[in-house]
């Protein structure tokens, strides 16, 4: 039996500006098929990305809302709210807890699932355990913005920096987080990441 630690970007949230531009997000599924361990070698895993529609406005949606459901597990210990480093890769995932706002901490638990799939299709960013390609449980996770605070998300994983020094090549001081709204119109500094299924807007102002 091989237990195998992944991730995928779900969305990060479409990156928009007040003119309606925006950059295009990144969807990933990760499928796997069950095949027999064969001394310890990790399961193959295809990640296929696709484009996430990213106009700054809301779009319609006919599926139901995704309710986490408590079956999943994972041997990785977090609640709802808990805050974790996450890193590697895809296929062979780190993580581990980290306090909210720190320099190490990157993403908020925001569910637990079941199956990565079940999370909601605005989350950043999941982490699931599988067993010869079955999805055990998975943790749905957002990047941990803290207003006032900046990040690198130019990376695979974001990155807590300080908002003075060397510029990174996509770093974002987070200005204010708005709820109630699907629209970067909301943000003063007319850019923002939109969370339209869960309706919020994080404000940011690049560095």
């Amino acid at each position: 039996m091989s237990r195998q630690l992944v991730w995928g970007r779900l969305a990060f949230a479409g990156f928009a500006v007040a003119a309606g531009l925006a950059l295009v997000g990144c969807s990933s599924t990760v499928s796997g098929t069950a095949q027999p361990a064969v001394d310890g070698t990790i399961d193959a895993v295809s990640v296929t990305s696709t484009p996430k529609p990213s106009s700054g406005k809301p779009t319609p949606s006919t599926s139901k809302p995704t309710t986490s459901k408590p079956g999943g597990s994972t041997d990785f210990d977090a609640n709802v709210n808990d805050c974790v480093k996450l890193g590697g890769t895809t296929t062979n995932a780190t993580i581990e807890k980290a306090s909210c706002g720190s320099r190490e901490s990157n993403y908020k638990v925001i569910a637990k699932a079941a199956k990565s799939s079940q999370c909601s299709s605005d989350a950043d960013n999941y982490y699931a355990e599988t067993i010869n390609g079955i999805e055990q449980g998975a943790l749905c996770l957002d990047i941990d913005w803290v207003v006032g605070g900046c990040m690198d998300v130019g990376g695979d994983d974001p990155k807590r920096i300080d908002c003075t020094g060397s510029s990174p090549s996509k770093g974002v001081k987070v200005v204010k987080i708005q709820q109630g709204a699907d629209d970067v119109s909301v943000c003063g500094s007319g850019t923002g990441y939109v969370y339209d299924k869960r309706r919020f807007v994080v404000c940011v102002q690049e560095l």
